[in-house]
């Protein structure tokens, strides 16, 4: 091939890589949009029963402050395993637990793009199976599934156990290992949440200094990297065809969920803007427009530098600047610099006003009658059909499902 000939292979593999994660990022960023509760006409909040809520977790700014640190005391300590211990045991350890968590993290977007494809309206049709199990008046379990979901979760399990005890064509594979990897980085956008635009620029700004240090100061990161045989990146095949005669080009899973956070927290501030508790369908998204338009320009960024000097390049380097100016750059045009910067995505201090105006009306409860109510004299009970079933010595002797 001439020098200056262009390398249409790898200009494959880079395309490749920035539309998986960008579309990663763009459907995480709607995952993690919870919208506001529909209301009755009465005011009160319509609950959805056909889901579970899952609770996300909400980085604060101190947990930001300490990202960096807890990262690099794990990437060492794994550094430290590996050159001294072996990789054998490790990479056995982290097979089995990747088996594992893949089956969730592979069933869970699955449910949801079946609910999405055949409508909400025919989903609600299949039979929504329930388990509820209570602790005096304390809910210690509940789970609903749909009839559906109990064959997408076996569907999802097929990606983790080909990754990991299939045969040699599969085993290890590019495209498990992107299936997997995709449904980790969904779920961790769904559920990991920055609460704050500061939080998020405090976040960035720590991974900005520990990616540089670690990649450009010593060899751990490398080290480890190249040593750990998990889905946590994306490959794409250096190669038009498909054909891994040259390799792959990889992107770290961190360098899409991290600044993917980011952009998602920016989506839901439009959705914030837009909706001012109330649901909408549709709204206008700059924040989140420019954000993700901005991660990929900072990849691309990457991967120029890194194709140009022949070399890794830290991709945080490059991310955290351009979704941090994008934020600021588009706040200040906006002029919304002071509100956006003051905005909490936590519901529960959004609401806290609501609260305590609520309080003051609300008639007080007899706890200890409550706690009847809803348990057997405090003991831990099953519910089925409407019927509770105390569970003896508080131990769980069988689950039972109820029919809805």
């Amino acid at each position: 091939m001439a020098e200056n000939a262009i390398d249409w292979d790898i200009l494959s593999s880079y395309a490749g890589l920035v539309t998986l994660a960008a579309t990663s990022i763009y459907a995480g960023s709607f995952g993690s949009l919870v919208p506001a509760k529909r209301k009755a006409a009465d005011g009160t909040v319509i609950e959805d029963e056909d889901e579970d809520e899952e609770i996300p977790d909400r980085l604060s700014s101190g947990d930001a402050w300490l990202f960096p640190i807890i990262g690099s005391v794990v990437l060492f300590g794994l550094y430290l395993v590996v050159k001294y211990l072996g990789k054998e045991w490790i990479n056995w350890f982290l097979q089995w637990y990747f088996t594992i968590v893949g089956v969730g993290s592979v069933s869970k977007p699955l449910i949801s793009l079946v609910k999405r494809t055949i409508g909400l309206q025919r989903w609600r049709k299949f039979h929504n199976h329930k388990l509820e199990i209570t602790s005096g008046s304390r809910e210690v379990m509940k789970l609903s599934m749909r009839t559906p979901s109990f064959v997408l979760v076996l569907l999802g399990a097929l990606p983790s156990i080909l990754y990991n005890f299939g045969p040699k064509s599969t085993r290890r594979s590019a495209l498990l290992t992107d299936i997997l990897s995709l449904s980790f980085a969904h779920n961790a956008l769904s559920l990991l949440k920055l609460d704050s635009f500061k939080t998020g620029c405090v976040l960035l700004s720590g991974l900005f200094i520990y990616d540089i240090w670690w990649v450009f100061g010593t060899e751990v990161m490398l080290k480890v990297a190249t040593t750990l045989d998990v889905p946590i990146k994306l490959l794409w095949a250096k190669s038009l065809t498909f054909s891994t005669e040259r390799g792959f080009t990889m992107l770290g899973l961190g360098d899409v969920v991290i600044p993917g956070m980011f952009v998602a927290l920016a989506l839901r501030y439009d959705y914030h803007r837009a909706s001012q508790g109330s649901p909408v369908a549709s709204f206008s998204k700059p924040y989140f427009t420019v954000a993700l338009t901005a991660y990929v320009s900072g990849l691309l960024t990457t991967m120029t530098v890194m194709h140009v000097f022949k070399a890794g390049q830290p991709a945080l380097l490059y991310l955290s600047p351009a979704c941090i100016f994008s934020f600021l750059a588009t706040a200040v045009v906006r002029g919304e610099l002071k509100s956006a910067w003051e905005w909490s995505d936590d519901p529960e201090s959004s609401s806290e006003k609501k609260d305590d105006d609520a309080a003051v009306a609300k008639p007080e409860v007899d706890e200890s009658k409550e706690g009847q109510t809803a348990g057997v004299n405090g003991q831990t009970v099953i519910e089925v059909d409407g019927v509770q079933h105390p569970a003896q010595d508080k131990v769980l002797k069988r689950q039972t499902w109820r029919d809805t």
